[in-house]
């Protein structure tokens, strides 16, 4: 933070830990009678509140300090916890069944640290029996499970998370009253609390079955008997479809829902706005699935648009609510235009999979507008894991390119670890593997580029680069981009997004470095570098990388 003038403090750094180290610092000040805070005016990102005469680490004018840092951020990140998995492993320790209530401070504390924005808890509704006597008996499903625990017993499956009975807390967890109070102990800390909604499909026993069938796809004998991978006769003879996208065959342990019955998109938006009271975000799953377009192709019917109709809703009285959605088949924009803030970008992740620099390049040429609601991610619950999927070096640099263009930053837990094992959603316990100690320290310095607020709130630009000499073709394999931000330092980011060494001269976009020493500092290593800002103007920034190499300048002149 600066002092700017008697009674003015800028911070200038969108970090919530330092508010309250603020907090703390201002109020020892005021016991050793240095001088009262009151009156004292602080400006975070161009919002200002005035002091009080007392505060303390729990006021309400630092939660609201914290709250207004985190909603200004232009690019946020996210963290995905897989609930069941934590608090089982949690329960293991206390030896004893743990609750959101028995989340160490220190857990939560951590997370913040780490510059997080948002936190996902994933499956924390309640599911059934149904869906877990399906999951123990499919025999591709256990073989699958066996595979990644060898030890498995009945108890570790759990049940898909996505088999949903009730949008109340999963009585395993504690219930609703103990959500609430996790969500408190997040805002505390300036942590937003994103949860899922499964518009697509319930669970098998889901009260709806019983009440209301006709909020089901309805299927017939013949369809039944031509297509049991896709239907079923329920206890009471009605054939009903599993729920599915029109590629694969249906999930036995779900049942569809009928989006071209108007009382069913009713009640759906009633489910939503419940859950909309608990959290502050929702990730909607699979949600292209009930695009009219999609909804006809695949059953024959076509419904009238709902995501229009249902985040108009939650927003009616909730302006901020955050709607991210799952979705794929190049409909993130119509997503997007239909009122989601995010969508995932799995195209991205497609091309960093297969390892060329121009694809992924051309995909970052994309509108900004596009690219800012864009999702990013290396891994997450239903892609393998990063360190399985790329080898060391690849993940690194795919990493870079990933979490330093714009867009949000999601991230998942075992992530920096270097977890290989993709654990499906059906079970409540992961293997044990060994912790790679080189990935978590890149991860740390990443995070800390990441959470800088040049590329928190900053403008990003992709940058052109030309050969270091005729005939050289492997200037095509960098990828590069630049951050800036008024008052703020400036950082470039470079990658050489091949298997072979390369070289170019990057074209650099300031235009004040004519005429100045310019000096690079790499914050992902140790390598300094001070050049001639008129010959940078000129000719560029001169590089040569190793296969995968990268850098991430700070750039001061």
């Amino acid at each position: 933070m600066s002092i700017c003038g008697k009674h003015s403090v800028r911070l200038e750094r969108s970090s919530q830990h330092w508010v309250r180290a603020l907090a703390e610092d201002l109020q020892c000040a005021k016991e050793a009678n240095c001088f009262s805070p009151a009156g004292i005016t602080f400006e975070v990102i161009g919002w200002e509140e005035t002091m009080p005469a007392s505060i303390d680490a729990n006021s309400a004018v630092l939660d609201r300090m914290q709250t207004t840092l985190r909603s200004r951020v232009l690019y946020p990140s996210l963290y995905q916890i897989n609930t069941r998995i934590l608090l089982g492993e949690l329960s293991a320790r206390l030896k004893r069944s743990a609750t959101f209530d028995d989340i160490p401070d220190s857990y939560l504390d951590r997370l913040a640290e780490q510059g997080f924005d948002w936190i996902w808890f994933l499956g924390v509704w309640q599911t059934g029996e149904a869906g877990r006597r399906v999951s123990r008996e499919q025999p591709d499903w256990v073989g699958e499970f066996r595979d990644v625990l060898p030890d498995l017993r009945q108890q570790d499956i759990t049940g898909s998370c996505f088999a949903i009975t009730n949008y109340e807390v999963n009585t395993d967890f504690g219930g609703n009253s103990v959500l609430a109070r996790v969500r408190e102990r997040l805002q505390r800390r300036g942590l937003k609390l994103l949860l899922d909604f499964v518009p697509n499909h319930t669970a098998p026993d889901h009260p709806w079955v019983r009440t209301h069938p006709e909020f089901y796809v309805r299927g017939t004998e013949e369809q039944l008997k031509r297509e049991p991978q896709n239907y079923i006769r329920t206890d009471n003879s009605t054939v009903l479809a599993y729920g599915r996208d029109p590629y694969f065959a249906g999930w036995p342990d779900t049942l569809q829902l009928n989006y071209a019955e108007p009382a069913l998109q009713r009640a759906m938006i009633q489910e939503l706005g419940k859950v909309a009271e608990r959290c502050d975000g929702v990730r909607c799953d699979m949600a292209m699935l009930i695009l009219p377009d999609v909804f006809q192709r695949t059953w024959g019917m076509r419904p009238e648009p709902f995501w229009p109709r249902a985040i108009q809703s939650i927003r009616a009285s909730n302006p901020e609510f955050i709607f991210m959605a799952e979705v794929y088949w190049d409909l993130e924009w119509t997503l997007q235009q239909q009122g989601f803030n995010y969508t995932y970008d799995k195209r991205l992740y497609d091309r960093l999979r297969e390892g060329h620099a121009r694809p992924v390049r051309d995909h970052l040429r994309a509108e900004l507008d596009f690219q800012r609601k864009s999702v990013r991610f290396l891994e997450n619950h239903d892609e393998p894991r990063a360190a399985a999927t790329f080898s060391p070096a690849v993940h690194r640099a795919a990493a870079i390119v990933t979490f330093l263009c714009p867009g949000l930053r999601f991230f998942h837990d075992g992530e920096f670890e270097g977890r290989k094992k993709k654990l499906s959603v059906h079970l409540g316990r992961r293997p044990d593997e060994v912790r790679d100690s080189s990935l978590q320290e890149f991860y740390s310095h990443l995070l800390a580029c990441v959470h800088r607020l040049e590329t928190r709130d900053g403008s990003w630009r992709l940058l052109d680069c030309a050969p270091a000499w005729d005939g050289n073709w492997t200037w095509d394999c960098f990828i590069s981009s630049s951050w800036s931000k008024q008052g703020e330092d400036r950082l470039i980011s470079v990658v050489n997004y091949a298997p072979n060494q390369s070289q170019c001269y990057l074209q650099l976009p300031f235009d004040d470095i004519a005429g100045h020493s310019v000096k690079f500092t790499d914050l992902m290593g140790t390598a300094v570098y001070v050049r001639d800002g008129d010959q940078l103007k000129s000719k560029g920034l001169y590089l040569d990388l190793p296969p995968w190499g990268y850098h991430v300048f700070k750039v001061t002149s």
